[in-house]
């Protein structure tokens, strides 16, 4: 499993952060938490601004 961050493009802020197996995971986790069944039910206004995911490499 990887860390992830989730940030609105257009804002910077941070949607969520955690651990999942992939991209697509880390998004479907970050929209649940929101109240959504995954990432694909999230209103349109939301993912219209777009989101980004990016892995976090916490190892030094």
């Amino acid at each position: 499993m990887s860390i992830f961050q989730i940030k609105q493009k257009k804002s910077g802020a941070v949607l969520w952060t955690g651990a999942a197996d992939s991209e697509q995971t880390a998004l479907d986790a970050m929209a649940r938490e929101a109240g959504y069944r995954d990432f694909s039910s999230l209103p349109d206004t939301i993912r219209a601004d777009g989101i980004e995911a990016a892995k976090l490499d916490l190892i030094s």
